[in-house]
């Protein structure tokens, strides 16, 4: 499927089978060039509670609510993700787009965000709809265009503005064909995260403490 000179990007679970310390598996997304090699991975590091890991499994008495046999292992956080001749992207895996403070790592800011996941579970619900709403401002809040890739979900390009350039329904079959929207400079949120909302917090609760003590006077 990959072009030549081109990649397929796709989710994968690879395992780390015995013998070398246990089995191991990981929820990763895949760059596959066109003679099939594996060019660039990436290991979703946010996992969730009870579907992909059981947090305390050894005490407590119940069991995932998804099918496997043991704990899907954590990647080792945000990165960005560089292929020849494709502008470099922050690889985001399912609802890891919904963190505002660990979709970007310190090392190389990338040109644009890229969101995989599969929302089939969700069904005909409410569910595909808010993933994408609360997905959308991430782009927004960096200033990078943010391309998202649903299964049976909600799939789109949301440019550094957070203007939905294009969209798919749900369950819908189709493609789109867009060229990525330019990035934005550095924001405010994306350099100091939410480091300024603890500022903008102390700030509003010291001007209603000044004030009641004014009143009291």
């Amino acid at each position: 499927m990959a072009p030549n000179a081109g990649y397929v990007v796709t989710g994968a679970c690879r395992a780390n089978p015995p013998p070398g310390g246990g089995v191991q598996v990981w929820n990763r997304m895949e760059a596959v060039d066109h003679d099939g090699t594996i060019r660039a991975r990436y290991g979703k590091a946010h996992l969730v509670p009870f579907g992909e890991y059981l947090p305390f499994g050894d005490w407590l008495p119940v069991r995932q609510i998804s099918v496997g046999a043991i704990d899907l292992s954590p990647g080792p956080g945000p990165e960005t993700i560089v292929l020849p001749g494709l502008p470099g992207f922050a690889p985001l895996v399912c609802y890891e787009a919904i963190f505002p403070d660990e979709i970007l790592g310190h090392a190389h800011r990338p040109d644009w965000l890229l969101n995989m996941t599969n929302d089939a579970w969700y069904g005909r619900s409410s569910g595909p709809y808010q993933h994408f709403a609360i997905s959308r401002p991430r782009a927004i809040e960096q200033g990078l265009p943010l391309v998202r890739v649903a299964n049976n979900g909600i799939s789109g390009v949301v440019d550094a503005a957070g203007r939905v350039l294009a969209r798919t329904g749900l369950d819908a079959v189709t493609y789109a064909d867009i060229a990525l929207p330019e990035a934005g400079p550095p924001t405010l949120y994306g350099r100091a995260g939410d480091w300024l909302f603890l500022v903008l917090l102390i700030i509003g609760l010291a001007s209603v403490v000044i004030r009641r003590r004014r009143s009291a006077d």
